[in-house]
């Protein structure tokens, strides 16, 4: 099946196509190139992946069409539609992203910086988390109108922390 994904600051979506081989085992080819993929799911609801002989443990979050991911320490937004659902887009104005955008926490963690002026991918705040520090960027240009946390201030899982209008 194709799918087309934009992580943000992406100016446009990319084409992956993921075939089932069984018990577990996928085809994906992303940018032309292929790639076997190995996946067990675990009992916390990630996932170990095998990917080309790497191994990966990933951690998943979704919201609506928007996947975040947790790939050794690093976490990752990225907005995922079939084509059915692009063409959809496409007719009602694809993925630009308009208005107040409310930035939130990916996990519970620890402000440690926040930024003022914006432009779309920049980073706005770092979320520490298990002594990992994660990169919230902006997902458009703008202002930022309200800052919901301080900095060295916990935060919870999908807490609000920054507006971009």
């Amino acid at each position: 099946m194709r799918y087309f994904t934009k992580q943000q600051g992406q100016k446009e979506a990319v084409p992956v196509d993921l075939e089932s081989l069984g018990q577990g085992r996928f085809r994906l080819t992303l940018n032309g190139k292929t790639f076997q993929v190995d996946a067990l799911p675990l009992e916390n609801g990630s996932l170990s992946l095998l990917v080309d002989g790497q191994s990966y443990n990933v951690e998943f979050e979704e919201n609506g069409d928007e996947i975040g991911t947790l790939v050794r320490g690093q976490v990752n937004r990225t907005d995922v539609a079939d084509e059915r659902r692009l063409r959809m887009r496409a007719a009602a104005g694809g993925f630009t992203v308009e208005g107040k955008q409310v930035i939130l926490a990916p996990m519970p963690g620890k402000v440690v910086k926040v930024g003022d002026e914006v432009t779309e991918g920049q980073g706005l705040v770092v979320v520490e988390a298990m002594k990992m520090e994660n990169e919230l960027k902006s997902p458009k240009a703008g202002k930022v109108t309200e800052v919901f946390a301080k900095e060295g201030t916990p935060v919870e899982n999908n807490a609000k922390l920054i507006v971009v209008e």
